[in-house]
């Protein structure tokens, strides 16, 4: 029992510390105990999720539930999340009862990672290690985001997507692969556009036609 407190301690620390890296609007260790409810959520969770690992009937679910009206955050007690985990803004994110977390996850607001029916088992997504979800993106079903994967804001993920890509779009497409910067953040305004790209490339085969037929 002490040991499981203790670990618990040590994670609370680091899910501080890392949202004193991160967001550069966290002017001080008190302002991010008291007023991040990504912060209060995740600390729920973790305590839900040991009492679900128990086995104690019903207990856990009402906590998720409560933690969801206070924070506006719902994290299933059965989800397995990671280290230094950090939920900015929080607002409106979801996180389903089979999803995987891996450590130095970053989500924003509105994000959910959800399934896409009733079907049974695995039905929610897999997050590599080092992963970003940009706000109000959606994963969703038993798909796989790999190691340092970034998903622009706004975007719609149904596949896997390989590590070190970029997705973006409804639905997602990846628009970069293989970057290497592994300290790299998501530029949200910098993200390129499949969709514009593509009409950019047919206007310019169509003006080619012209300038041939005008010949």
């Amino acid at each position: 029992m002490f040991e499981t407190i203790k670990r618990g301690i040590t994670k609370v620390k680091e899910d501080i510390q890392v949202i004193k890296e991160k967001d550069p609007a966290a002017n001080n260790i008190l302002e991010i105990i008291l007023c991040y409810p990504g912060l209060h959520a995740l600390v729920a969770y973790r305590f839900a999720h040991r009492l679900y690992k128990w086995e104690i009937p019903l207990l856990p679910r009402i906590i998720s539930y409560i933690t969801r009206i206070i924070t506006g955050i719902e994290i299933h007690p059965a989800a397995k999340i990671g280290r230094r985990f950090f939920i900015d803004h929080g607002e409106g994110v979801v996180i389903g009862a089979t999803t995987i977390i891996g450590d130095d996850v970053l989500i924003y607001q509105q994000v959910t990672l959800g399934g896409t029916g009733k079907e049974q088992g695995k039905r929610h997504p897999t997050l590599g290690n080092n992963v970003i979800v940009g706000a109000g993106a959606k994963v969703l079903g038993n798909i796989t985001l790999g190691d340092y994967v970034r998903v622009g804001a706004g975007s719609v993920v149904v596949e896997d997507v390989p590590e070190y890509s970029t997705v973006v779009g409804i639905p997602g497409r990846i628009v970069q692969k293989k970057f290497r910067d592994e300290n790299g953040v998501l530029l949200h305004n910098r993200i390129p556009d499949p969709i514009k790209c593509e009409l950019n490339r047919l206007k310019y085969e169509v003006q080619e036609l012209r300038e041939k037929i005008g010949e």
